[in-house]
């Protein structure tokens, strides 16, 4: 295996476990500790499964030369078949993702979204990606004529557009990509201008918010190799374009999950926080009540600190919302309540 099928698999191996990661976690704090599994959350796991069918693609496709030169295929006919079939195959399997990923986004985005003005942008994006995405799928599929002409390359037995007509598509395609990805990315920032939560939650939220902006640099990062669709060893030419619609894909599906994670990020804070200042524990009488725990800590009549907490580590937290509480309503399971009492004596 040469440098460029080992570069492709290795690319596609490490966002492929990215996008498993982030996707599995976002399903975790959705349907365990939020139990509000929505929309936005199965679209982006159809996007995933859409990702995995892409990455076996190139998985496959690697092996059986995706990345050599025309030359290495002589005797191997049955190898440059398989490896021009499995990159027919990855290019869709690449688009319907990249769109599914880019909808999910788009709703979650939605679903915040408190000025009339943001919501019209949002849906001109879907609209646009959709759009744009169907015509390169539709000019992606039927390439050629026969459809299986694109790999058994039998001289007589078929044809194909002419590459000027492709690279059109393909070029308008990448264009509004772009476009659409700085505006995911960047919206976000006056969105969250409207939400009322801290300074410092809206930098952070706002930050992860705009990681889709590194997916269109991905797909700009792309565009100058688009040309290599000309070349006659075209496998071993275009191996770029796999690394970047992988990257591109990858980073798309991380990214829209990572806004979701914020709750498990301050459950592990919380967690942390709570074993490096157990004043609870020191001692303390346990108690049960419900499936929660009630710590009561005895006091010291000089300094007076005391400490209750009562609560389920395992709670459904609303996290969702733009206001952080300490307590909540929810029938049936306990809350968290923290009481600090400090006496301070003259000598």
């Amino acid at each position: 295996m040469n440098s460029r099928r080992e570069a492709i698999t290795i690319v596609t191996a490490l966002f492929l476990a990215l996008s498993c990661i982030t996707v599995s976690l976002r399903c975790y704090v959705r349907l365990r500790l939020m139990r509000a599994f929505g929309w936005d959350d199965g679209i982006m796991v159809a996007a995933l499964c859409l990702y995995i069918g892409f990455s076996v693609c190139i998985f496959v496709g690697s092996y059986y030369g995706v990345g050599e030169k025309t030359a290495w295929f002589v005797g191997k006919e049955s190898h440059m078949q398989t490896s021009l079939l499995c990159w027919w195959l990855g290019q869709n399997f690449y688009i319907v993702s990249c769109v599914v990923a880019k909808i999910s986004i788009i709703i979650a985005l939605l679903r915040i979204t408190i000025v009339r003005a943001h919501s019209i942008i949002l849906y001109v994006a879907g609209a646009l990606t959709v759009a744009v995405g169907l015509l390169f799928l539709f000019f992606s599929i039927f390439e050629c004529h026969p459809v299986s002409y694109f790999w058994m390359r039998q001289p007589g037995q078929g044809s194909c557009l002419s590459v000027d007509t492709l690279l059109a598509i393909v070029y308008l395609y990448s264009s509004i990509a772009a476009l659409t990805d700085f505006t995911i990315g960047l919206l976000p920032c006056f969105i969250i201008l409207d939400l009322q939560m801290s300074a410092r939650t809206k930098f952070a939220l706002a930050g992860i918010l705009g990681l889709g902006c590194i997916a269109s640099s991905a797909v700009i990062v792309r565009i100058p190799f688009l040309s290599t669709y000309r070349d006659p060893d075209f496998l071993y030419a275009t191996y770029q374009i796999s690394i970047w619609s992988n990257v591109e894909a990858g980073l798309g599906i991380t990214a829209g999950s990572l806004t979701t994670l914020r709750p498990l990020f301050r459950l592990c804070r919380e967690r942390s926080a709570r074993s490096s200042y157990p004043l609870s524990y020191m001692g303390a009488s346990q108690k049960t009540r419900q499936g929660g725990r009630i710590y009561d800590a005895t006091s010291d009549e000089t300094h007076g600190v005391t400490t209750t907490i009562i609560g389920n580590p395992e709670v459904a937290i609303p996290w969702n919302t733009s206001e952080d509480r300490l307590t909540w309503e929810n029938p049936g399971v306990l809350g968290v309540e923290r009481s600090f009492r400090v006496q301070v004596e003259n000598q």
